[in-house]
């Protein structure tokens, strides 16, 4: 039994598959936001009868991005070339407010707590002081007496020899009291210091928290009779081995949003979707992703907050605070907003009756009867108190803006569709792409409420809204590969660019991820490996990706100056609109993945049932209000509607994990695989 589990802010979803059978199931529990681990193993209780039978775990996570975000991480020491002990304050010089120079700013590793040392490497590679690893020992030690409990190494130029840095971290490994302690030409062999640095600081602050709740994990495992292999989704899209994750808890910043478009990505490729745009809302927030002609678009960094960068390759994730527990208010300028600030799981909205008295967005859908009170999503929640949510939103938010309480209710949920339309023109439109070439794909627990504002407010084509939307990111962890990236710097003009030296790296990097795949990877299909170049003009500061062909089966390469040259011409046009002519080319880095291609899983399985009918879907009708008036809306049981059905706005769609809305004007209509395109009439 495979089993796919994904711990967000408010729900933990669970998407199990026996593989032998074909049968699956689902299970949506609140999380547990003091102790995630126990939220993780309730969710598998909750929805596995059998874990005895559980044969492989993937894990999409948001464990080191909340410590992050909540300064929760492990206190942390560093030790740094003498004189770059202030690299991680200096930053960009970025600012956190656009206008104004004021602000703060606090990094995970404060000032008192980076220590000095005497090396240099220069950046040629040249090693012009080695480290004295007695001094390497005193300053561990003295970063021990002061409550550190992780140590990062950062020197100058290390990623263009690392003899220093290894040397000092044999030095400190031998003093420090545990294993958490690394060097930045282990984490990101990059050029860039404050990047390099900022990614190896949070990478050593989150190996404690997140080597804690692992512990967790494999302890629960133990204790319910559970023998399954572990396996931590990536911000990439990909999985890695517990014992990876443990090293390099930073590439899972963004684990659980990836997990979401790798299943959105595979769910729009089997429905005939090459373009769609992922929409993920849950209830602390709203993550966007575009997939073009099928493929994600990725990147190689990201903020986690302001000034936490991490660099490492990453599906590209636009947020927003803009969730189903994103707290609606009114501010002193009489203006509304709504988010960022949630409710989360505890106490949640204001209709769980748990002690929270501020509206959200789950409150308004509520009040607009697009909710039905007594078929919250999920387990564990009774009867929602619909009147605890209209009590919130008239005191909070029709009182202050003058309104009665249903358009008050309609106000908040337009102010949430207005910030998820803004996100998904920032990926669409502001990039070049034309919406009506793209459907959306709503999922998470309240994604679906939405469909009709993402298609008109944005000009989408369509919308496809998947089985089940309200764990696609759970079955997106069972989807997704195995998968390992390196990063090597170059950095010279293309003209000066041995080959011979390139093709080697290229062979080296496919060789160290395809041997971690061996050994971690059972049950894979086949391995493949995809290489990338960071290149630039000469002179400029920020590159383009420019992807090169695989390496040739008899240990060769065909790439050349030439096809070089073309490539990033290519990749440099379609980015920016033309070419700088008569100015040289320079390669940065050189990128690797290794890919372990898993089993894939058969989305047929999912289908309605041949027996299903239009007809016993039906569960009646309520009103609901759109657009400044009530409908009488037709409700249906929506995992009971048959292949080919079709049903017309205003109408609801109910099932376990999420609910959707259809607006007037809309027309929904059930695919082979269980999903549901929604299209304008006519």
């Amino acid at each position: 039994m495979l089993v796919g589990v994904d711990v967000g802010g408010t729900f933990t979803d669970v998407f199990w598959l026996d593989q032998r059978s074909g049968q699956y199931g689902i299970g949506k529990v609140p999380s547990v936001r003091d102790d995630i681990a126990k939220g993780f193993l309730h969710g598998i209780e909750a929805s596995v009868d059998e874990p005895a039978e559980i044969g492989s775990v993937v894990h999409g996570t948001t464990v080191g991005t909340n410590a992050l975000l909540e300064r929760k991480a492990a206190r942390t020491g560093l030790i740094a070339t003498r004189g770059f002990r202030d690299v991680l304050e200096m930053r960009r010089r970025d600012r956190p407010n656009t206008w104004g120079l004021w602000g703060s700013y606090r990094p995970v590793v404060p000032r008192d707590l980076a220590v000095e040392v005497d090396e240099r490497t220069m950046a040629d590679g040249t090693i012009r002081k080695p480290v004295d690893a007695g001094e390497v020992t005193r300053a561990a030690q003295a970063l021990v007496q002061r409550g550190c409990e992780a140590l990062g190494i950062v020197f100058i130029n290390a990623y263009a020899n690392d003899a220093n840095e290894r040397a000092a971290l044999e030095a400190a490994r031998a003093v420090w009291p545990n294993a958490h302690v690394n060097a930045s030409s282990l984490i990101l062999p990059e050029i860039r210091e404050f990047e390099r640095a900022s990614t190896t600081a949070l990478n050593v602050c989150l190996q404690p928290v997140f080597g804690a709740y692992l512990e967790g994990v494999e302890a629960g495992f133990s204790e319910r009779g559970i023998d399954a292999e572990l396996l931590i989704v990536q911000s990439n899209g990909g999985v890695m081995s517990v014992d990876t994750a443990r090293s390099l808890p930073v590439r899972t910043t963004l684990s659980g949003p990836a997990a979401g478009v790798i299943a959105g990505a595979r769910i729009a490729e089997a429905a005939g979707f090459a373009n769609v745009i992922t929409c993920d809302m849950g209830g602390t927030s709203f993550d966007v992703a575009l997939v073009a002609d099928g493929r994600s678009a990725y990147c190689a960094q990201a903020a986690i907050d302001f000034g936490l960068v991490v660099r490492t390759p990453m599906i590209e994730i636009t947020t927003i605070g803009a969730g189903g527990g994103s707290i609606a208010a009114v501010d002193r300028g009489g203006f509304l907003a709504v988010g960022p600030q949630s409710a989360g799981a505890d106490p949640g909205p204001a209709c769980y009756g748990r002690g929270n008295d501020r509206p959200t967005v789950t409150d308004a859908n509520l009040a607009l009867g697009r909710i039905d009170p007594d078929r919250p999503i999920g387990e564990g929640l009774g009867r929602l108190d619909i009147e605890a949510a209209r009590s919130a939103i008239r005191e909070h938010v029709a009182a202050p803006l003058g309104l009665d309480l249903t358009p008050a209710a309609e106000a908040i949920v337009k102010m949430a569709n207005s910030s998820m339309a803004g996100a998904i023109r920032l990926v669409s439109i502001e990039r070049g792409y034309d919406p009506k070439i793209f459907a959306a794909m709503p999922f998470g627990g309240g994604g679906a409420l939405h469909v009709g504002a993402l298609i008109r407010d944005v000009g989408l084509g369509a919308a496809l809204i998947p089985r089940f939307p309200g764990v696609t990111s759970a079955l997106g962890c069972v989807i997704a590969d195995m998968r390992h990236d390196f990063v090597h710097t170059i950095n010279r003009p293309l003209d000066d660019l041995d080959m011979a030296a390139l093709d080697a790296e290229m062979a080296e990097t496919a060789e160290r991820g395809l041997a971690l795949l061996r050994r971690s990877g059972d049950g894979l299909e086949r391995l493949e490996t995809a290489f990338e170049l960071d290149m630039s003009y000469i002179g400029q500061t920020h590159t383009v990706p420019v992807p090169l062909p695989a390496r040739l089966a008899d240990g060769g390469t065909d790439v050349s100056p030439e096809m070089i040259r073309t490539a990033f011409d290519a990749a440099y046009r379609k980015t920016y609109g033309r070419l700088l002519e008569g100015i040289g080319v320079r390669l940065l880095s050189l990128r690797t993945a290794a890919i372990g291609v898993r089993r894939k899983f058969d989305l047929s399985v999912l289908a309605p049932p041949p027996d299903a009918t239009p007809e016993a879907a039906r569960r009646g009708s309520r009103r609901v209000w759109w657009e400044g008036d009530w409908h009488d809306t037709a409700v249906h049981d929506r995992l009971a509607l048959p292949v080919g059905a079709t049903v017309a706005g205003p109408a609801i769609l109910e099932q376990g994990d999420a609910t959707a809305f259809i607006d007037p004007g809309l027309r929904g209509t059930v695919d082979r695989l269980g999903n549901l395109i929604v299209r304008a009439e006519g």
